[in-house]
C-alpha cells in the first residue's frame, strides 16, 4: 500500500475516530450536549479559517476562494431546504428512517469535495501540498464524525448502526479521494475550489446549526467558552503537526 493510499485512508478514517467518543456517552445532559456542540463548532471554524482557506489561497486567489465558499454555502443551504430538517434534540425519538437516511446522504455529499481535494492533491504537481491537504481534511473530519454520531445517538439509533452509518460517510470520502487520484492530472485546478467549498460548507453548518443549538438551553456562557477552547485546540494541533 503506497503512501498516497495510506494518507487517504487515514484522512477518511478520522471521521470514524471522531465518532468513537460518542460511544462513551450514556446520559448526556442539556449542558453537556451544548458544550460538546460548541467545542465541535470551534474546531470546525478553526479548520476552515486556519487550514482550508489558507491552503486554497496558496493555490489560487481571492475570487476562486470566494467562489468556492459561496458554492459550498449554497449547496448546504439547498440541502437544508430540500431535505427534512431535524434539530439535534428537539425531535428525539420522532425521526423517521427516511429522515435519518437523508441526513446521512447530506453529510456524504459534503464529504465528496473533501475527498476529491485530498486525491487530486496527490496527483497534482504541487508536491508540498498533499500532506497539508490530507492533514487538514483529516483533522476536520473528526468533529464532523462526532457531529454525525451525536445526531444519530440523540435520535435513538442503535450504537452499532450508528458506527456503520458513520463508516458509510467515511467510505464516500475515500472513494472520492481515489477518483481524485485517478483523474487528478485533469482536474488539478479543482483543488482550491474543493478546499474553499469544504470551508463554506463547514461555516454554514456551524452558524446555522451548531451555534444556535448550543445556545438553546440557557448555557450560552459555557458554550461560548467551549467554542473558544475548541478553536484554540484546533489551531494548536494544526501548528504543532503542520
Amino acid at each position: 500500500m503506497g503512501v498516497e493510499m495510506i494518507s487517504m485512508l487515514v484522512a477518511s478514517l478520522c471521521t470514524v475516530l471522531g465518532a468513537l467518543p460518542v460511544l462513551l456517552i450514556t446520559n448526556l445532559s442539556h449542558k453537556g450536549r451544548d458544550v460538546l456542540l460548541a467545542y465541535t463548532a470551534g474546531v470546525m471554524v478553526a479548520a476552515s479559517t486556519y487550514g482550508l482557506i489558507p491552503s486554497a489561497l496558496k493555490l489560487s486567489n481571492v475570487p476562486v476562494l470566494i467562489t468556492g465558499i459561496l458554492v459550498g454555502t449554497v449547496v448546504l443551504m439547498l440541502l437544508e431546504i430540500l431535505l427534512p430538517h431535524q434539530d439535534l434534540e428537539h425531535e428525539v425519538g420522532k425521526v423517521s428512517r427516511s429522515s435519518i437516511l437523508l441526513f446521512i446522504i447530506a453529510m456524504s455529499l459534503h464529504n465528496v469535495p473533501e475527498g476529491l481535494s485530498v486525491g487530486i492533491s496527490f496527483a497534482s504537481e504541487y508536491r508540498d501540498l498533499e500532506s497539508i491537504v490530507a492533514f487538514v481534511i483529516g483533522l476536520q473530519n473528526m468533529p464532523e464524525g462526532f457531529l454525525v454520531a451525536l445526531f444519530l445517538l440523540l435520535q435513538k439509533v442503535h450504537r452499532l448502526k450508528m458506527m456503520v452509518l458513520v463508516c458509510v460517510t467515511a467510505c464516500v470520502e475515500l472513494l472520492a479521494a481515489l477518483v481524485g487520484v485517478w483523474f487528478g492530472q485533469f482536474f488539478s485546478d479543482v483543488i482550491p475550489y474543493g478546499l474553499a467549498f469544504s470551508a463554506g460548507a463547514m461555516l454554514f453548518i456551524v452558524y446555522k446549526e451548531l451555534i444556535p443549538e448550543s445556545h438553546g438551553d440557557g448555557n450560552e456562557r459555557v458554550a461560548t467558552l467551549s467554542f473558544i477552547f475548541g478553536f484554540i485546540s484546533m489551531i494548536f494541533l494544526t501548528d504543532i503537526m503542520g
